[in-house]
C-alpha cells in the first residue's frame, strides 16, 4: 500500500516513520525542496494548486491524507474524485476558518467562548460592545504559533488596530481567564469505532508550544468525560476518520473549545514513547482500515519542544528515558527544529528525570518549572 500525504513537515516524516513498520510506502507532495520528508520518501516538489502535479502525485495510491491543515480544500476535492482522502476534506474546510469551526462547536453543543465576525473598524467596535474587553482578535484564516492575534485590553489597544486595521476576514473572542490549557487526541476508524488518548496539558510562551505533560496532572473525570463528549460529536458529524486534535480552556471546571486541527498534532509526540500505540501509528491504521491499536499510556510523559535551536545529544541522552527527535529543518528563531520526550513510571520519578536535564533546558522558555510543580503535587 502507498499512501499519499499533503505537507512534506515533521508531522509527515513521523507518519512516514510509523508506518514503514507496518509495510506501507508513501509518497509526498509539498512546495518546499528543503521539506523534511525527503529523507525518508519520494516527493512531489510543487504547488499545490497544481492540477498536472496533483495528477502525477496521486497515481498508483491508496488513499491520501495529510499532515498539514492549510491544504487548500480544492486539492483535496480534486485528489478525491480519483482516490480516498481522509479525513474528509469538510474537516479540513471547517479548520481552515476560526468562525466556521466556532459555528460548528456551537451547532453541536460544545462550549467555546463568546465570539463574533468582524470585518471593518466599525465591525470591531460593535463586537466589542457585545462581547466587551479583554478580547482577543485573531484572523479567521491561517495564523498558528501566536500569528495573527491581538490582546485587546484598552480602549487604547482598539483605538490601535482600528488605524492599522487587518486586510482580512476576522473574528473577536471574549478573553478567557482560563486555568490551564489541555488538549484530547481522538482517533475514529472506518466502522465508527473511537479511541481516545488521555489528555494533556500544555504550556505554551510567545504563542509556540514549549510542554506537554501527559496525561494531564490532577484531571477530574468529569473534564475527561466531557472532552471526549465533545470529540465524539465532531468526529461523528464529519463523519471522521483517522486522528483529531481538540484545544480545550479549563477554566473553572469547565471545558472551552478553542480550536481542532485534524490531524496529527504537537501536543501527540509524547505518544511515540509514551503510549501502547503512537498518534501516527493509529492515524494509519486508521486511515488504512486497520484495527486501531490501543492508546493507553505508558506511565507518564513530559513532551519539550525545541524551538530554533539543538541541544547537545551525548548529554541529553545520559537522562534516564529521554528521547530526542530531530526534524532535519535549518534551524532559525521561532522554528520547531525537533523534540524531547522523557518519561517515568510515576509523577515523582518524571519530575526527577526532567530535574536532570542539561542547563539547555532550564532556561525559563522550557517552562519546566510548571513541569516539576505539576508532578510533584500529583503524588
Amino acid at each position: 500500500m502507498t499512501i499519499g500525504i499533503l505537507g512534506g513537515g515533521q508531522l509527515g516524516y513521523m507518519l512516514a516513520l510509523a508506518g514503514y513498520p507496518l509495510g506501507m510506502h508513501f509518497r509526498f507532495l509539498d512546495p518546499s525542496p528543503q521539506a523534511p520528508v525527503g529523507r525518508v520518501a519520494p516527493r512531489v516538489t510543487a504547488e499545490y494548486s497544481d492540477q498536472e502535479a496533483l495528477e502525477k502525485f496521486v497515481h498508483g495510491l491508496a488513499l491520501v491524507t495529510y499532515e498539514f491543515e492549510n491544504v487548500p480544500v480544492s486539492a483535496a476535492r480534486f485528489l478525491q474524485k480519483r482516490v480516498a482522502v481522509y479525513p474528509p476534506p469538510e474537516a479540513l474546510e471547517v479548520s481552515q476558518d476560526r468562525l466556521n469551526e466556532k459555528n460548528l462547536f456551537q451547532k453541536l453543543g460544545v462550549a467555546t467562548t463568546d465570539f463574533a465576525a468582524v470585518d471593518s473598524p466599525a465591525g470591531l467596535e460593535a463586537a466589542i460592545r457585545k462581547i466587551a474587553l479583554p478580547a482577543v482578535l485573531k484572523t479567521r484564516r491561517m495564523g498558528y504559533d501566536g500569528k495573527g492575534q491581538w490582546v485587546l485590553r484598552t480602549a487604547e489597544d482598539v483605538s490601535k488596530i482600528c488605524r492599522d486595521f487587518p486586510g482580512e476576514a476576522l473574528i473577536l473572542e471574549r478573553f478567557v481567564p482560563f486555568d490551564r490549557e489541555l488538549s484530547i487526541l481522538a482517533v475514529r476508524a472506518h466502522s465508527g469505532a473511537v479511541s481516545f488518548y488521555p489528555l494533556v496539558e500544555n504550556h505554551h510562551r510567545g504563542g509556540i508550544l514549549r510542554l506537554s505533560l501527559a496525561p494531564a496532572p490532577q484531571l477530574d473525570s468529569s473534564v475527561r468525560r466531557a472532552a471526549e463528549d465533545a470529540a465524539q460529536r465532531i468526529l461523528a458529524e464529519l463523519n471522521y476518520v483517522g486522528v483529531l486534535a481538540i484545544e480545550f480552556f479549563e477554566w473553572g471546571g469547565r471545558l472551552l473549545a478553542n480550536e481542532m486541527a485534524p490531524r496529527v498534532h504537537n501536543s501527540g509526540h509524547w505518544t511515540i514513547e509514551g503510549a501502547v500505540t503512537s498518534q501516527f501509528e493509529n492515524h494509519l491504521r486508521a486511515v488504512a482500515g486497520l484495527p486501531l491499536g490501543s492508546t493507553e499510556p505508558l506511565g507518564q510523559s513530559a513532551m519539550v519542544n525545541l524551538i530554533g535551536e539543538l541541544p547537545e545529544p551525548e548529554e541529553l541522552l545520559r537522562v534516564p528515558d529521554a528521547h530526542l527527535h530531530v526534524y532535519g529543518k535549518g534551524l532559525r528563531p521561532g522554528r520547531k527544529v525537533g523534540h524531547v520526550t522523557v518519561r517515568g513510571a510515576t509523577p515523582q520519578q518524571l519530575a526527577a528525570r526532567l530535574a536532570e536535564l542539561p542547563a539547555f533546558f532550564q532556561r525559563p522558555e522550557f517552562v519546566l518549572e510548571a513541569a516539576l510543580s505539576k508532578s510533584a503535587k500529583s503524588l
